[in-house]
């Protein structure tokens, strides 16, 4: 998409964004600056932490002659990643509040973090961990991982039956 393209969307946007702002009371409109506000701000923490994995990257590149398969380079660079996925998704699901797709954030989304913040933890962890450590993170996981499934299930059936209801009455 060029530029050109994405203008008329963008517009879109905005000219929504002031169709509904002006459909809010004062607590929504209060909502939606927080919400926005947060988003700026995990977007500025995404920035700097981009920047700052690019110079740890480019460091060992350079001065320590990256090895990827030492262990320390490994948790360093990966766990660095996982913490920027972490961020993106957290910044995804304010914005979608932000757009007013949901009205609050969604308990399956946070789930999905808290996955994502454990398989962080996972690549991150001591080689010299101790195995309850591990069977605790790994039952957390399959808890998380359940809850997860769980509600996924409970949307995928109610979006069937708004589907049947939609075709019922059509």
């Amino acid at each position: 998409m060029n530029a050109s393209e994405s203008r008329p969307a963008a517009r879109s946007s905005l000219a929504e964004f002031r169709r509904t702002w002006a459909l809010m009371d004062a607590y929504e409109r209060f909502e939606q600056i927080v919400a926005l506000t947060l988003a700026t701000v995990i977007a500025a923490i995404v920035v700097v932490s981009l920047i700052q994995l690019i110079r740890t990257v480019f460091e060992l590149l350079i001065v320590d002659a990256f090895n990827p398969l030492d262990h320390r380079v490994f948790q360093t660079v990966f766990g660095m990643i996982m913490t920027l996925l972490i961020a993106m998704e957290f910044k995804h699901s304010i914005i979608r509040v932000a757009l007013r797709r949901d009205s609050i954030i969604q308990v399956k989304t946070v789930v999905l973090i808290a996955l994502i913040a454990l398989s962080r933890k996972f690549v991150i962890l001591d080689p010299d961990a101790s195995p309850a450590k591990v069977a605790a993170l790994a039952g957390a996981a399959l808890a998380l991982g359940c809850v997860y499934w769980l509600v996924r299930e409970r949307d995928d059936r109610s979006r069937a039956r708004d589907d049947a209801s939609e075709r019922a009455s059509a």
